[in-house]
């Protein structure tokens, strides 16, 4: 197995927040499918993935499909949500340094995206609170 996909199987399954936000460049640039910017930073991406993990990081989600290089690694998944069965692809993009560079996720079907779209946003919205605070 691909040591980046290793890397990310660890965080993933783990929900190991310090890891991610470890990998994390500090120029990454994160491609939301909801939101039209991209979103550059770590600490903007760090707060988009750790959001995505308390949503969608339940007992149904899997990745159906891998596929992963030196620079690059895409992960289809499923995940079922307030059942609404979501499929998605997560990109990345890393460094020479094992860092990831970029982060775009896809989402589908629009019933998915909408219910991601209203669950993310009030999450975000819960951690901007606890950040000005």
């Amino acid at each position: 197995m691909n040591s980046h996909l290793e890397t990310w199987h660890e965080i993933i399954f783990n929900q190991n927040k310090a890891k991610l936000s470890a990998i994390l460049s500090e120029d990454v640039i994160f491609y939301s499918p909801i939101v039209h910017t991209p979103q550059k930073g770590k600490q903007l991406t760090l707060m988009y993935l750790s959001a995505a993990f308390e949503i969608l990081f339940n007992d149904s989600f899997k990745y159906v499909r891998e596929v992963a290089n030196d620079s690059e690694t895409f992960l289809e998944f499923e995940v079922e949500v307030d059942g609404i069965l979501i499929n998605g692809i997560d990109m990345i993009s890393w460094n020479d340094e094992g860092k990831i560079v970029s982060f775009k996720v896809m989402l589908r079907p629009l019933k998915a995206m909408n219910l991601i779209h209203q669950k993310m946003g009030e999450l975000l919205l819960k951690y901007q609170d606890k950040n000005n605070n």
